[in-house]
């Protein structure tokens, strides 16, 4: 077992590319940062001052055996890891900690990210933790949300400061949802200039109500091996349980589908009122992944 690491993200598509394809809903957010962070290389885009950027594949009898990132520019960096041999992923854990890096979160499927963390508390001294349980769903055949008011379309340029507070309010109400505390969760909202990029690509859109006003916001990224992720999907707290939320991720699903791509999204297991409403919508569990935390030896 061989772990050969990348800066490069296209030279990583090149050895990892087919592992990749063969589960490409299993591997969207790999493919998915990979492939635009070789858009944004490409177009002179400077990587945030200080954030990690790298990718690994295990390579097992020449071949790409499992994957990982480091690409995160929020918190503390975490890691994101594919399905692995167990054995690769404790030996990245040795391998991360022996560049010199701090390690204190990952995401992604397990138990390979649960097996790294697991090493690297060990390592360390400290104690790992799942933080989320979180869940990747696939869209089989999509039933159409009830008659709801409104429509979807895209924001406007006046209206990017209000996607942008949606985008950061997500993060606060998806721990409130979910029972925990509020910003309690390891993400931030991506960076404004990321998500004014996305708007002007096409892959943010508002459901606004009868008059036009803006209730929901629901985003989805480019396609990546013929799979697109939509998220984050946000109604404002004034305008929730009127059926927005459905109606927008249906409408934008629909969107994908006609596209010719395949649709997914991640949940959070502990708001069960997001899981009903996707699998109402035809969304199906793929697989049951995790984020987690290592922390400190008391």
């Amino acid at each position: 077992m061989e772990l050969r690491f990348f800066d490069d993200p296209s030279e990583f598509l090149d050895v990892a590319g087919d592992h990749l394809a063969r589960q490409p809903v299993l591997s969207t957010v790999v493919t998915t940062v990979a492939e635009r962070v070789a858009r944004e290389r490409a177009a002179g885009i400077p990587w945030p001052e200080g954030a990690p950027c790298w990718f690994v594949a295990a390579i097992e009898n020449g071949e790409a055996a499992g994957v990982a990132m480091r690409t995160a520019t929020f918190g503390a960096y975490p890691l994101f890891l594919l399905p692995m041999p167990d054995g690769a992923a404790e030996e990245l854990a040795r391998v991360v900690l022996g560049r010199g890096e701090q390690v204190s979160s990952a995401n992604g499927a397990l138990p390979a990210v649960e097996l790294f963390c697991d090493e690297v508390a060990k390592l360390t001294g400290g104690a790992a933790e799942v933080a989320i349980h979180t869940r990747l769903f696939e869209l089989g055949e999509l039933v159409d949300a009830g008659p709801v008011e409104g429509d979807l379309r895209a924001p406007r340029r006046d209206e990017e400061s209000l996607v942008i507070s949606w985008y950061a309010a997500f993060m606060a109400d998806a721990d409130e949802q979910a029972g925990r505390p509020r910003g309690s969760s390891a993400h931030d909202a991506p960076p404004p200039e990321m998500i004014r990029r996305s708007i002007s690509e096409g892959r943010i859109w508002f459901w606004t109500d009868g008059s036009d006003r803006p209730v929901c916001v629901v985003g989805a990224s480019e396609p990546a091996y013929g799979v697109s992720r939509v998220g984050p999907v946000y109604t404002s707290p004034t305008d929730r349980r009127r059926g927005y939320g459905s109606a927008a991720v249906a409408a934008v699903s629909r969107r994908i589908v006609a596209s010719g791509a395949r649709a997914c999204l991640f949940t959070d297991q502990a708001n069960p009122t997001s899981n009903k409403i996707y699998q109402q919508l035809g969304y199906q569990a793929v697989v049951d992944m995790a984020q987690m935390v290592v922390r400190p030896a008391a």
